[in-house]
């Protein structure tokens, strides 16, 4: 049976816009067309199609996964597909959530002043992965990258040190830049995917210990970087992160502890 596309709009509440712009692009394509008028007809075996799609646009899965998912013959290929939405859409509500406690705090009052102390650190050889990463895809870069860095560590049977990120001006400043992320090592480690071996440039650091929620954390680079720019300290050079302790060690985030660490010059004076 042949159903206009208005009426299968209705069936589905998909309007026909969104229809258009499906059979466009490829996720849900009319069953017949009127080759004089170019008016589409759906069949009613392409109702529950509609109805995911619906679903999943519901939900913000990007077209290319939806359509994705529809193609895909393996099973197991459409449930991989539809997790690793699950997980993205997971983390958004975890940073909203920290986004919306974070806010409460502020609005309750000016939160205790954060210690910063001065440190300086050795050069040290790293395993590593660095790519140009955005700001609005960093957290799920960063967990991505620290668990293949923590695996090739384990398989190698080396002992590794506080993970870290080097993270450039450039990164705050347009919200793109080459981020690196390590983890210290006792030895070289060999391996074929995009980890390298490094070394983590020695450096004077002022230094403050972040404590609680990710969403939080620009709190404790306003106390380093006031501290720095009222005493005039400040080089260039990247803003180092180091996980004293993360999700990998618990997931109540009010546990998680992390170094934020600016470069700075030495004096006597400071």
């Amino acid at each position: 049976m042949r159903i206009a596309i208005g009426d299968f709009a209705r069936m589905t509440h998909l309007s026909i816009k969104a229809l258009r712009h499906y059979h466009d692009v490829g996720v849900l394509v009319p069953a017949a067309i009127d080759p004089s008028s170019g008016y589409r007809f759906y069949r009613t075996d392409q109702v529950p199609v509609a109805q995911v799609v619906r679903r999943f646009r519901d939900l913000g899965m990007p077209l290319e996964d939806i359509k994705a998912v529809l193609r895909a013959a393996d099973p197991a290929v459409r449930t991989d597909i539809i997790v690793a939405h699950l997980n993205r859409m997971q983390l958004q509500l975890s940073q909203i959530q920290g986004a919306v406690a974070s806010l409460q705090a502020l609005l309750d009052g000016p939160p205790p002043p954060i210690p910063v102390e001065h440190r300086t650190v050795p050069a040290v050889a790293a395993l590593a992965i660095a790519q140009r990463v955005t700001m609005a895809n960093l957290e799920l870069w960063w967990a991505e990258a620290f668990d293949e860095l923590h695996a090739t560590v384990r398989a190698a049977g080396v002992t590794a040190g506080v993970g870290g990120g080097l993270y450039p001006g450039e990164l705050f400043e347009v919200e793109v830049a080459d981020v690196v992320a390590f983890l210290p090592v006792a030895s070289p480690v060999s391996t074929r995917s995009r980890a390298r071996m490094i070394e983590i440039p020695a450096a004077e650091l002022a230094v403050a210990v972040h404590h609680g929620p990710f969403a939080d954390l620009d709190r404790t680079y306003a106390a380093v970087g006031t501290h720095v720019g009222e005493r005039e300290l400040g080089v260039d050079g990247p803003i180092r992160e180091y996980y004293l302790v993360t999700a990998a060690d618990t997931p109540d985030e009010f546990q998680h502890r992390i170094e934020v660490c600016w470069p700075i010059f030495q004096t006597a004076a400071s």
